[in-house]
């Protein structure tokens, strides 16, 4: 992709809304009272042009197996939520934060479990070793950005949730199946890209 920064700094410079769980399912009630900040890393190595994620645990309480970015929820000793995803990468992937050009920040995402993810857009400047955190991230991995922000790659399922059909957005990747939420803010970045 010719000249990669550019891009994602025009994408990061338009205007756009927050998405959220609730953009597919406008029937589904969203939690009451206050969001919990977090943030994830969109993470984009400049040599591969690929984008890293997670798969998390099976034996995770919340999520087990599904991928995710790397993120987390903002801790006290955050001071910004930049802070948190570079924080929560580098305990979650090993990933250094001074290997990362943090670009910006996308809109927020609200999930259904009552976050308010924002993702953080940054590039991954030399070489770096993935260490799976133990416990936590069974595998990590890298999708192509030009996968990732194809709007063809994009579709919708639904499964029975709570007693009712929810609707969510998948992005599909060899063995790796993309969606919920990480699959809402990638498809939100690609909307960007395009």
């Amino acid at each position: 992709m010719p000249d990669l920064r550019k891009k994602l700094e025009g994408a990061l410079a338009q205007a756009g809304s927050a998405s959220s769980d609730f953009d597919l399912n406008a029937d589904v009630k969203k939690p009451d009272g206050a969001l919990t900040p977090a943030a994830v890393l969109i993470g984009i190595r400049t040599e591969s042009e690929t984008v890293i994620l997670t798969k998390r645990s099976a034996r995770l309480k919340h999520h087990p197996g599904q991928i995710a970015f790397p993120g987390g929820k903002q801790d006290p000793t955050d001071a910004t939520l930049v802070d948190a995803a570079l924080r929560e990468a580098h305990e979650e992937i090993g990933l250094p934060p001074t290997i990362v050009n943090v670009l910006g920040e996308l809109p927020p995402h609200q999930t259904v479990t009552g976050y308010q993810v924002t993702p953080i857009l940054g590039l991954i400047d030399g070489h770096y070793d993935p260490v799976p955190e133990a416990g936590g991230v069974s595998e990590v991995f890298e999708v192509p950005l030009a996968h990732l922000i194809d709007p063809k790659n994009y579709l919708i399922e639904g499964r029975r949730w709570q007693g009712r059909r929810r609707l969510y957005y998948i992005v599909p990747f060899g063995p790796y199946y993309i969606w919920g939420a990480t699959a809402c803010i990638l498809r939100a970045f690609a909307e960007r890209m395009t």
